[in-house]
Parts: structure tokens; sequence; C-alpha cells
């Protein structure tokens, strides 16, 4: 007679409450932050590559940061769509503290005060060429006069009353820049949250045509965003911007770099956050629309997988569903 060990590992998956008391990794909605695209106007523009994801102005931005405190989740994270008759070379729209970016951040932290607002420190929304930099005659995007005017930005973004400055450009040494300048500009308590291994991907597309600089891009942005045959750079990467002063860290796109965000956490011990992307919630709608999959399981199974890595939230447009599916 076979002797079984005393131990059976289904035994505790049996039942669903005993799925739950077991359970090694746990979801909530203060896990999630929200990316939210803002437009000139009142209206709302539906994004054809994001189905159910749009651009907002600045009531409707509102009303998405009152549904998210109402929801339970914590932050959101603010994208511009700036009107191409502001765009230039040098995207000195940018450093307009009467941008649109610092409208919508006034805008909610009066509205919603105890909600959290992230904000992109990036010059792509804002140049004429698509780059997240100045650029040289070549096309080159030059580090340090780039960093330089990024500190300015993040220095206007905090004084419009942003929780978290997110630079999202790659650039070398710009988060000891901006740390240096949030302390001598009375703005000590603004969190910096590094895009410390953000990688050149595919799957940035449908965020681009959001923002408004799809058509713009002239070549590509792989002389700063990382290349993904690289892991041990990553980690470089995140080392530099932690000395630099970043509180947390971020690994984007999400789920193809599931591998980085383990790396990153057990080799820092920091907080990592994962942007789950525009491709990346596109194919989970695609898949959904045509049978492929459940929506709602596909977008918790992919959440909680960033969880299980190592991730302390994720940014994610499933973030307003993912709060419902969870609090139901």
């Amino acid at each position: 007679m076979t002797q079984y060990p005393a131990l059976r590992l289904r035994r505790t998956r049996a039942s669903a409450w005993s799925r739950r008391l077991h359970a090694e990794t746990v979801l909530t909605p203060a896990d999630l932050i929200w990316p939210l695209f803002v437009t000139e106007g009142d209206g709302e523009e539906p994004i054809a590559s994001l189905p159910g994801v749009s651009r907002w102005g600045l009531g409707g931005i509102v009303e998405r940061a009152r549904e998210a405190a109402a929801l339970g989740i914590p932050c959101v994270a603010l994208f511009p769509n700036t009107p191409a008759s502001l765009r230039s070379d040098d995207g000195r729209e940018a450093l307009n503290p009467d941008n649109l970016m610092c409208r919508a951040i006034k805008a909610i932290k009066d509205a919603v005060p105890d909600l959290g607002v992230l904000t992109d420190v990036a010059l792509d929304p804002y140049t004429s060429h698509g780059h997240d930099g100045l650029v040289d005659a070549a096309g080159y995007v030059l580090n340090d006069a780039t960093a330089a005017v990024l500190t300015e930005q993040a220095l206007v973004q905090a004084a419009a009353g942003a929780d978290i400055v997110a630079p999202s450009d790659m650039m070398d040494g710009r988060i000891g820049l901006i740390r240096e300048a949030l302390e001598a500009g009375s703005h000590a308590n603004v969190q910096i949250m590094a895009y410390a291994a953000k990688y050149a991907s595919g799957f940035y597309g449908p965020f681009r045509d959001a923002v408004g600089s799809r058509g713009l891009l002239k070549g590509d942005k792989k002389t700063y965003q990382m290349d993904p045959a690289n892991a041990e750079e990553a980690l470089r990467e995140v080392a530099l911007d932690l000395a630099e002063g970043a509180d947390s860290v971020m690994v984007k796109p999400g789920l193809p770099y599931l591998d980085i965000i383990v790396r990153v956490k057990s080799e820092f011990q920091v907080p990592v956050f994962a942007y789950q992307v525009s491709g990346e919630y596109a194919m989970i709608e695609a898949a959904a629309a045509v049978g492929a999959g459940d929506r709602d399981t596909l977008v918790l199974e992919t959440l909680l997988a960033f969880k299980r890595a190592g991730c302390s939230g994720v940014l994610t447009y499933h973030a307003p569903l993912a709060a419902r599916l969870l609090g139901a």
C-alpha cells in the first residue's frame, strides 16, 4: 500500500474561506495608482487605442479624482495633452506655472485635498519633436541641459501642489538635481518616484496617442530609455537614483519585466512600483473583447502578479475596475 505524506497541500484550497485565509499575497485598492489624461476644455475625449480610457477637461478630472477617493484609490497620476500651439522645440510650456498640468493639480487638491497627486516630469508632452528632452542639431537628446529644465519643471509642479514628482525621462543625474532643488525650495516633503528602469518598449503606443505625441516623435528613444536585453543595468540605474534621493523606484513596462521587479526588490528592499502601461491595458481589453479571456479575471490576476513580484503598488488604467472588484 502506498504511503502518502501527512501533508496534503490541496486541503487548504478546498474552500473559498480557506483560500482567503492562506493567501500569501493580498491586493487592495490601496495598492493602485490611477493614471489620468488631462486636456483643455470641459469635455471628454475617448482614446481609440485605449478603449474605456478618455482625456478629461478640468471638470472631468476633478470628478475622476472624487471617484478615486470614493473607491479607496490613494493616488492619481496626471499626464497632459498639451495643445499643439503650445509645443515647442524647447518644451518651454512645461515651466509655465499656469499650464494644463498645474491647473489640474490645483483643481484636484482644492476638491479632494487628501488624495495623492503624482505628476510626470518629462518634456515629451511639451516638445514639438516628441522627445523627453532637449535635442541638438543631430537629434540627440542632451542629458545635462535637459536635466536642468526637468528640475525647474519639478519645482513648478511642486509649487502647484504635487505630492509626488515622477521623472520619466531617464536622464542621468536628474534625481539628485531635483531632490536638491526641492529641499532648497521648501518642498522637502514632496516625494520623488524615479522611473529608474524604464525600457525602450513597444508597449507605449496608445499612451503616445493619449498625450498627442504620436506622429511627432522623430527617431526613437533608445539612446536614453533602457535596452530590453539588459537586467544588470537596471540594478545600476536603481542604485544611482536611490543614492541621489529617490523615495521609490518604478519599473516600466510591467508584465514583460517581472524579473526586473523581483531583482530590484530583492537587491534594495525599497518601495518598488510597476507601470502597467497602455499596451498592456490594450491587450487585456482586446482579449476580453473577442472572448479570449474574462476581463475581471485577467485584470486581477495581472495586478496580483505585480504584488507577488514585490511591488508596493501599480499604476494601472484598470484601477477603478480593480477597486470595484476588490471592494465587492
